[in-house]
């Protein structure tokens, strides 16, 4: 065997994750976890809908302590996401990773899934759902800091205010936002218990040695 041939039947060595990645990723999850449950605790102290959030999942004990809560995870959602974005295009990763994504691909793994059929052999590769679901939360989060804005800076942000139908309206936008993001978690949660090597994964960089 020569080679070439060796070379080519080399396991990558490369980690699935780089530690870029993992950093960004958990210090992503810790941002949202504090905005989240510091929000909840803003939104009770006026509540748009019939219902309010129970205290012991909020964050702050009163509306000024989330309010401090909220806005110094907010700045570590939006400077760690600008870095993961940017190294993800910067190194070709984004595109690889969540690309393509057509239509016919995800109704055909979304019906795999549902089926119990979809394979997570290899895990440097995202199936059309993953993408799918990856891409909407980039774009929600984008959303949240873009109506949070609006919520911070009212009088600064007029333009996107009026984009997004005035205050209240930007509130529900927001408020929306963040339950997308709290069902993609669940759902992610759940994921992870049937597949429990993405954890460690998404810990150490490579999957487990009895990974296929």
């Amino acid at each position: 065997m020569n080679s070439t041939a060796i070379a080519s039947t080399a396991p990558d060595a490369r980690p699935i994750h780089p530690l870029w990645m993992r950093v960004t990723h958990w210090l992503n999850a810790v941002a949202v976890l504090i905005l989240v449950t510091s929000g909840w605790r803003i939104y009770d102290a006026a509540p748009f809908f019939p219902f309010t959030i129970p205290t012991v999942i909020t964050l702050g004990g009163w509306l000024g302590g989330a309010l401090q809560w909220h806005f110094a995870a907010m700045w570590l959602l939006v400077f760690n996401g600008f870095v993961y974005l940017a190294i993800n295009i910067a190194s070709g990763r984004f595109a690889a990773k969540f690309f393509p994504v057509t239509p016919a691909g995800i109704w055909h793994d979304a019906l795999a899934a549902l089926k119990g059929q979809l394979s997570h052999a290899d895990p440097r590769r995202y199936n059309s759902v993953q993408r799918l679901a990856y891409l909407f939360v980039m774009l929600d989060l984008i959303v949240i800091v873009l109506s949070g804005l609006v919520l911070w800076k009212s009088v600064q942000f007029a333009v996107l205010r009026d984009l997004m139908g005035g205050y209240d309206f930007a509130r529900r936008i927001h408020f929306f936002a963040m339950a997308a993001i709290v069902a993609f978690v669940a759902l992610h949660l759940v994921m992870v218990a049937l597949v429990p090597r993405t954890l460690l994964t998404m810990i150490r960089g490579r999957a487990p040695k009895s990974s296929k």
